[in-house]
């Protein structure tokens, strides 16, 4: 699996097209640079996976019991809208319009690493996130999340 760190700019072009960041790029083995599985992320924003991460993801969802009404129900809220995209000649990825329309993506996208993939939000989106979210709500948030992997 190839992970990911950092937030990287970018900006869609009138056909909805955007420039694979160098940073991204570098964080990438270059065999894993022509392919990869755009879909809705959790919070109104988009997921970008190389197919090396899409792959087992994919394959675990597979295997869930689909006579459960819950997983039928996972399966197409996640599965919606994934796509296969591969950059373009001039290394541009196209957002599908739906997924483009889903996230509310306007020109200024940020490219934010999530372990093993990209989110790409809105940057006006992405910046009341963390406008709305004071230290100490991320200080207990870590508290909770964290210190249950430490027990």
């Amino acid at each position: 699996m190839t992970g990911f760190l950092g937030e990287f700019e970018a900006t869609l072009d009138a056909k909805g097209r955007f420039l694979l960041p160098a940073g991204f790029k570098k964080q990438l083995p270059e065999e894993e640079l022509g392919r990869f599985v755009i879909n809705r992320g959790f919070e109104m924003c988009l997921a970008l996976y190389p197919v090396k991460n899409w792959e087992p993801l994919f394959n675990d969802i597979s295997k869930l019991n689909e006579f459960d009404p819950k997983v039928r129900q996972f399966r197409r809220n996640f599965l919606n809208g994934a796509t296969f995209v591969e950059p373009d000649t001039a290394e541009r990825i196209l957002v599908p319009p739906n997924l483009k329309e889903y996230a509310g993506l306007e020109k200024n996208i940020i490219l934010v690493a999530a372990v093993n993939k990209l989110e790409i939000w809105d940057s006006n989106k992405y910046k009341q996130l963390f406008d709305s979210y004071s230290p100490e709500a991320f200080s207990d948030l870590a508290k909770d999340v964290m210190a249950k992997e430490n027990n």
